[in-house]
């Protein structure tokens, strides 16, 4: 079954609002096995809208109208559905009661524009709005199915996944559907996907969906079968194949990030990290100390900015910061040693750079060493990364985490 999404409204197309319900109906649809190929945004005018409604039949099963259900002159999406299919509007009873309900409450009648909310096209399942006064409607006409929504998120989530999920998963009761998120990181989308190129292209059930966001890569594998069992072994040995080429970079599946990644492997490893921060400024120790428990993996930081708090709180000589400067590998190796030895922690970790807007030391904002210092040895590696000051300051404690787990995970596989 594939879907396409139409997002009615003028306010749309001038960029006066952000159109998250389409985000989030592709997300349920894709993880209900329903692909999403085409979306639209159309505005309050009923011909075009009629147009774009004949375009999403002619290539598309299930048509998604988002909202124009208002009571407004303006709102028309129920009207061009009607022009489209030739099917008349009727009142639904049950909703224009809770309209009058709502309106006597209040102390007020139900005007002619109010009762437009309570309308439906003939034939049609009329879809309960438990968060609003317009009502949802669920048509199938002549082999597709038509699926309207109102626009406020509140209402369309509640609605979509209350009424309107279940119908559209009738006709798929036979089939499953499970999905699985894999998760990459130091590798780019494009990078990705061609080494995973002929699986990509010649995907059919198992499906692949990349997903590029915050610097990172998320493959979502889509799998359809007629059991649990069945689908389960279809997407391990699709994954075995994923990880056979791209393994090294993945750092987690399913919803874990790459924070909450780390810390589990620190405390199944029963080790601890500290750290000094010059570049990040305490956002890394922010980040350690936002689970439940920290205090077993993360003993303590240091934010340490200028060369006299280097000198005084971690022991870094001042002969180093003459020679090699404060942004240089031998400050972050010595900055990752320190932090290290002043928490008696089993791993430390430090960040030193230029987070901009001004270049540092010769080097320009978000080039920078971070260091890691194991129980065995004490490396650094240099970084640059591009964007603004808070973009850099919270990419820099990504790349440190994804760097810490690449040891532990090295450690746990030794």
């Amino acid at each position: 079954m594939n879907a396409e999404i139409i997002a009615v409204g003028t306010e749309l197309l001038l960029g006066q609002i952000d159109d998250t319900n389409a985000t989030f109906l592709s997300r349920q649809l894709s993880e209900a096995g329903i692909n999403v190929y085409f979306r639209q945004t159309a505005g309050d005018n009923e011909e075009r809208l009629k147009n774009v409604i004949q375009t999403a039949a002619e290539r598309s099963d299930i048509i998604i109208l988002t909202g124009g259900l208002g009571p407004t002159r303006d709102d028309l999406t129920r009207d061009a559905l009607s022009a489209f299919t030739g099917l008349p509007l009727k009142v639904d009873e049950e909703s224009l009661d809770k309209l009058k309900s709502f309106f006597e409450a209040r102390g007020r009648g139900v005007s002619e524009s109010n009762k437009k909310q309570a309308l439906s096209l003939k034939g049609a399942d009329v879809l309960p709005n438990d968060e609003g006064l317009a009502c949802g409607s669920f048509l199938e006409h002549q082999g597709k199915q038509f699926l309207l929504l109102p626009g406020p998120p509140r209402e369309l989530k509640t609605m979509f996944m209350r009424y309107a999920l279940p119908k559209l998963r009738n006709g798929m009761e036979d089939q499953q559907i499970q999905s699985d998120v894999l998760r990459f990181y130091e590798i780019g989308e494009s990078q990705l996907t061609e080494k995973l190129d002929d699986l990509i292209t010649n995907q059919t059930n198992p499906t692949i969906a990349p997903l590029a966001s915050d610097g990172e890569v998320a493959l979502r594998l889509t799998v359809r079968g007629p059991s649990k069992e069945t689908n389960e072994e279809m997407l391990r040995e699709l994954k075995e194949k994923i990880f056979a080429r791209v393994g090294n970079y993945c750092y987690g599946e399913g919803d874990s990030q790459i924070e909450q990644v780390t810390a589990e492997l620190l405390r199944e490893l029963e080790k601890s990290i500290s750290a000094a921060e010059s570049l990040t400024g305490g956002l890394f120790a922010d980040t350690m100390t936002s689970f439940s428990g920290a205090s077993m993996i993360f003993p303590g930081g240091i934010v340490c900015y200028s060369n006299e708090a280097k000198m005084q709180t971690l022991g870094i000589s001042e002969t180093l910061l003459e020679e090699h400067g404060a942004v240089s590998a031998e400050c972050a190796e010595a900055m990752a040693d320190g932090c290290r030895r002043v928490f008696s922690s089993d791993y430390g970790i430090s960040f030193t750079g230029a987070a901009g807007p001004d270049p540092l030391e010769g080097y320009e904002p978000g080039q920078m060493f971070i260091g890691i210092a194991t129980p065995d040895k004490t490396v650094s590696h240099f970084v640059n990364i591009g964007g603004s000051r808070n973009r850099i300051r919270t990419y820099a404690v990504k790349q440190g985490l994804y760097l810490l787990f690449q040891e532990l995970r090295n450690k746990k596989g030794g």
